[in-house]
């Protein structure tokens, strides 16, 4: 048994050492031909697109009305009309209420006939005076009553002319009995109505009205903008748009009209004020939007969806991708960033191909795959800035 077991270790021993001595002969474990190829990464690509970029500066703001009145009545009476609709569009001149004028015509008639009454003395006291002039030289009348008669003349000419001052203020009076309003305008609610009795004391309001076009915002920028909106503004009137509170829905667009002669001390803010046609109305006072200042305009700048771009130790980058469909990592200058959209001044030419959306695991040299889905639309809308 012992040598049975003795033959089979030697037969062991042997075939160990054949096989020792075929590895040695050939160099060791023999290597895999061809190493495991990495899939290619699937990517949605954006193209680089030139576009004028605007350079502006964001401040919150308020719609004003342009002008706003305060209707008052300037004689009191009893109301006897109201001539429009609360809400209604009116123009300057336009009626918007009516006093009772029977009082204030029949104080104009009574002044007019005032006027007529000394206007008659005043006939006769000169026919007097000139018969007096007459007899004082022949001695048939004494100087002392010619100077009472010249005096007389004097004071009825007086007469008249206050006369026509109380017809008119009777006349003004009587205008006022018709309230018309001052300026172009929408009004609001109506605050008095038809029948009450109206005081010049009270100062009761009767209806506001607001100019909404042109309509103004004001708006407030940080104190350190302001040499540069002076130089700039200096060059041109600069535009302002307006956009709603969720900084996207534009209302507007107008005139840079006001920078403020002082800044704020409590707050360190400058105030602005745009004027705006706002033809179309959807500026309205009172409403809170965010203004956008633009300060010029980088013409055909190269851009990119800012999605694309990167964050690395040596600044921003985005992945190129190269004809061979393998990405090359490029530093680029980001000028600026709007609405999804990156401004680049170096490292990109127009007509480049870049990854937008699937750089998590790329690399230097990686292959890629381009999707070319809704993905890939929604990245080639994003190139597209909105204008100024």
């Amino acid at each position: 048994m012992t040598k049975r077991w003795l033959g089979r270790l030697c037969l062991l021993v042997l075939l160990a050492g054949a096989l020792a001595w075929r590895l040695s002969l050939y160099g060791g474990v023999p290597h895999a031909t061809a190493q495991t190829a990495r899939p290619a990464v699937p990517v949605t690509p954006g193209v680089v697109t030139a576009h004028d970029m605007p350079v502006y500066l964001n401040g919150i703001g308020t719609v004003q009305a342009f002008n706003t009145v305060t209707i008052e009545t300037r004689v009191g009476g009893p109301i006897v009309k109201v001539a429009f609709t609360e809400g209604q569009e009116v123009k300057q001149g336009d009626l918007l209420f009516q006093i009772d004028p029977r009082p204030y015509r029949a104080a104009l008639e009574q002044a007019v006939a005032a006027k007529a009454k000394d206007q008659a003395q005043l006939v006769t006291a000169k026919a007097d005076l000139a018969r007096y002039a007459s007899l004082v030289g022949r001695g048939f009348q004494t100087r002392q009553s010619y100077d009472d008669q010249r005096g007389l003349v004097a004071q009825l000419q007086a007469a008249i002319e206050g006369d026509q001052a109380q017809i008119d203020t009777a006349a003004l009076n009587l205008g006022y009995t018709d309230i018309r309003s001052p300026i172009d305008g929408r009004t609001g609610a109506q605050l008095v109505d038809i029948g009450n009795l109206l005081q010049v004391a009270n100062n009761t309001p009767l209806v506001i009205i607001t100019q909404i076009k042109p309509i103004s915002v004001s708006f407030t920028l940080p104190q350190n903008a302001l040499d540069e909106v002076r130089r700039y503004q200096q060059r041109a009137p600069l535009s302002v748009i307006a956009f709603g509170a969720d900084g996207r829905t534009r209302l507007g667009q107008g005139k840079l009209t006001l920078i403020d002669n002082m800044i704020s001390q409590a707050t360190g803010t400058i105030r602005l004020k745009a004027r705006f046609p706002n033809r179309d109305e959807r500026l309205w006072p009172g409403e809170f939007v965010t203004a956008r200042l633009v300060l010029r305009v980088r013409r055909d700048v190269a851009t990119v969806p800012s999605q694309a771009l990167q964050q690395g130790p040596d600044g921003d980058y985005v992945y190129v991708i190269g004809r061979d469909d393998t990405v090359t990592r490029q530093i680029v200058t980001v000028a600026d960033v709007q609405n999804g959209t990156a401004a680049i001044t170096a490292g990109l030419k127009v007509g480049q191909q870049v990854v937008v959306e699937g750089q998590f695991g790329l690399t230097e040299g990686a292959r890629v795959t381009l999707r070319r889905g809704h993905a890939a639309k929604s990245a080639s809308r994003q190139t597209e800035p909105r204008r100024s």
